[in-house]
């Protein structure tokens, strides 16, 4: 077995809650607008999407809202390489969470990783005493849809607008420790 495919092997997930400004949260934020951003361009006829364009769509996202006490967000490594991540916003007063950034990097999708983080943000949403997470997703992105509703999470009318959001999600969140706060 080569290097790469001992690699890429499932094995134990380990995860932990960083800045959404820390080494490996940027890389794979770059890496998730990139793609989502270039399937976009591809959709729509336009021209590939250029290395400025990603710098300036990436300097729109402010940071510093995935981190407590508002928000969270999940780095899953294995061999100390990071691999995907998830994160959630605390919306509307702390009853809901809103889920952003769920992404998996190509060579690890299909090997748990999306699983274990959407367990992850769901169970920090019920410790932060949410009571819905909600998520918006565009179509094109069959896999996240497959995802989410894979998860239970169901359709529901649009809760914000967003030119790039098409399709809204809701879950309850299971009661956690902060509940009733």
């Amino acid at each position: 077995m080569t290097d790469a495919a001992t690699r890429h092997r499932p094995g134990t997930w380990h995860l932990s809650t960083e800045p959404d400004d820390s080494p490996a949260a940027t890389a794979l934020f770059r890496e998730y607008y990139t793609e989502v951003a270039q399937r976009y361009h591809v959709l729509r006829g336009q021209p590939r999407i250029t290395s400025e364009e990603i710098d300036e769509g990436v300097a729109e996202y402010p940071t510093g809202q995935l981190v407590a006490p508002g928000g969270v967000l999940v780095i899953a490594r294995q061999a100390g390489e990071a691999v995907g991540c998830a994160g959630l916003l605390l919306i509307d007063g702390g009853r809901t969470a809103e889920l952003k950034r769920v992404f998996v990097r190509e060579p690890w999708r299909g090997r748990g990783a999306a699983g274990v983080l959407m367990r992850a943000v769901e169970r920090h949403a019920a410790e932060l005493g949410a009571e819905r997470l909600r998520l918006d997703t565009r179509r094109d992105l069959t896999e996240a849809v497959a995802l989410y509703r894979a998860y239970g999470y169901e359709e529901i009318p649009a809760y914000k607008e967003d030119r790039y959001a098409e399709v809204f999600f809701e879950k309850a969140v299971a009661a956690g420790p902060a509940a009733g706060r």
